[in-house]
């Protein structure tokens, strides 16, 4: 998984985390040659936004929004293939650094990405 911005392990990170979330929920198998399911992505996007102005024009908050560019090919369904962005924010209060909050809300954008791409691929199991 390549990466636009953010924590340097931030793609490994949620390699991890998408192969951990596959292999306890169903009973499929990680294979290096001929998969039937064959999962690329990138993330495309790390940002932070300032959100919720106040009156003296700062930000009541901030927000980190998490996109990851997946395409998945289904080698015995070729209707299912898909290449679709998934993304998710979480905000937090303005007198708080990024790098305060980064730890405890990287997990919380991975974690709701995986979950959204877990469904749009076994949703109809």
């Amino acid at each position: 998984m390549e990466t636009a911005g953010g924590p340097s392990n931030l793609s490994l990170t949620i390699n991890e985390k998408l192969k951990e979330y596959f292999q306890r929920n169903t009973t499929l198998k990680i294979i290096n040659q001929n998969p039937d399911l064959l999962l690329e992505g990138s993330i495309t996007g790390y940002e932070l936004t300032p959100q919720a102005p106040t009156s003296d024009d700062k930000a009541g908050l901030n927000r980190l929004t998490l996109r990851v560019q997946i395409q998945l090919t289904n080698r015995l369904d070729e209707t299912k293939n898909f290449d679709q962005e998934f993304s998710f924010y979480q905000d937090f209060p303005q007198n708080q650094t990024l790098s305060q909050v980064e730890k405890t809300l990287i997990p919380k954008l991975a974690d709701q990405i995986i979950l959204d791409l877990f469904n749009k691929i076994a949703g109809d199991w």
